[in-house]
């Protein structure tokens, strides 16, 4: 075995090797030897990594909110579809989307609240003055079926 066959430094050898191609091949980043310069390529790419994986986050959370925020909206109007025909029938004066004004809907639930314990009171009142009228009515016959029997 000659000089030439010697045992070459492998860094050398690759030096050589990329050194004397003479051009550079598009797409294909020329590799660098430099232990250092290969760690902070790597340094670099991990901070992009980084990054990209915050922005990516950060994408599907506004994905998230704005389906999530779709989904409201199409449940809030099957809602008032699904309310105003019964609102036409019971009251015109109400408006046909009962959650046009957000501002207004506490006021909307306690006017219901409110109408529905009215509608309460008023049937149970009703109910109690029919109790008592079949009371007194009861009551005066057994009066009288007392006094007629007391006489005799």
């Amino acid at each position: 075995m000659g000089e030439g066959t010697q045992h070459q430094d492998p860094m050398d050898f690759l030096k050589n090797m990329w050194g004397n191609m003479g051009f550079a091949l598009p797409g294909m980043v020329t590799p660098t030897l430099d232990v250092d310069e290969l760690e902070k390529r790597i340094t670099d790419m991990k901070a992009v990594e980084g990054w990209l994986k915050m922005n990516l986050s950060g994408l599907q959370m506004t994905i998230q909110g704005l389906e999530m925020q779709r989904h409201t909206l199409a449940a809030f109007k099957a809602m008032s579809q699904a309310q105003s025909p019964s609102n036409a029938s019971t009251s015109s004066s109400d408006p046909a989307n009962p959650f046009a004004n957000p501002a207004l809907w506490p006021w909307n639930v306690m006017s219901q609240a409110a109408a529905a314990a009215t509608a309460a009171s008023t049937a149970s009142s009703a109910a109690a003055a029919s109790a008592d009228d079949g009371a007194q009515s009861g009551s005066g016959k057994s009066a009288k079926s007392d006094a007629r029997k007391k006489p005799g």
